[in-house]
């Protein structure tokens, strides 16, 4: 198991692997393999970046991030300027039923709220927007409405999860109620804590996702 300075050092050498991230704006904290990510910097894309980059380090079991995004005078836009940019953004993305997603921009962030069939058009919602020169951030409120019985639930996750190549299916506990998921048991890396979300979260009439699993090498 590494040390907390060596997942450190592995974290720092990741964020300077990446060419859209300067390291130098970002401080790094690890306690018991969670790391805290904390500064400024100038886009919400990098913030986002920079939090992918760290959960692909081995031995990192979470990450909680305190990144502030601040935009120079000559990039800052105002909430209308965004707020356009992200309705077009949305209206370009054929992933995303534009009629049934309503935008919210204040100060920066913006809200995305409205009712979608599939978690793929919910995603594709933000990441639509998360990258607008300007925002600060994405609240995503968008619901989801399927005609899946709560019953089939557990079965296709089951299934999705057998599938997947990086998923260790058998240290996995699939907990069904109503619309919602609990996943509980043990799992080798933090993205495949992420790649088990995303497999139940996918799956037909799932609304919401309680990750439990525990993180352990």
């Amino acid at each position: 198991m590494k040390t907390d300075v060596e997942i450190r050092n592995d974290v720092l050498d990741e964020l300077a692997w990446q060419p859209n991230i300067d390291e130098t704006e970002i401080g790094v904290i690890v306690e018991n393999g969670v790391v805290t990510l904390t500064g400024t910097i100038d886009s919400y894309a990098k913030k986002i970046a920079a939090e992918k980059a760290v959960k692909s380090v081995k031995g990192v079991r979470a990450v909680a991030e305190d990144i502030e995004v601040k935009y120079g005078i000559e990039y800052k836009k105002s909430d209308m300027e965004i707020a356009r940019a992200a309705a077009d953004a949305i209206k370009w993305n054929y992933s995303v039923p534009e009629e049934n997603v309503s935008i919210k921009v204040d100060n920066g962030w913006v809200y995305l709220t409205g009712e979608v069939q599939w978690a793929y058009q919910k995603d594709s919602a933000k990441s639509s927007v998360e990258n607008l020169l300007g925002v600060k951030g994405v609240s995503n409120a968008i619901i989801l409405k399927q005609a899946v019985e709560p019953y089939q639930v557990k079965e296709r996750i089951r299934k999705a999860l057998e599938r997947s190549s990086e998923i260790e299916a058998k240290n996995i506990d699939v907990i069904v109620e109503g619309h919602k998921v609990k996943l509980r048991g043990k799992v080798h890396s933090i993205t495949e804590k992420d790649e088990v979300r995303k497999a139940a979260y996918f799956a037909p009439g799932v609304y919401e996702v309680e990750n439990e699993l525990e993180v352990t090498y």
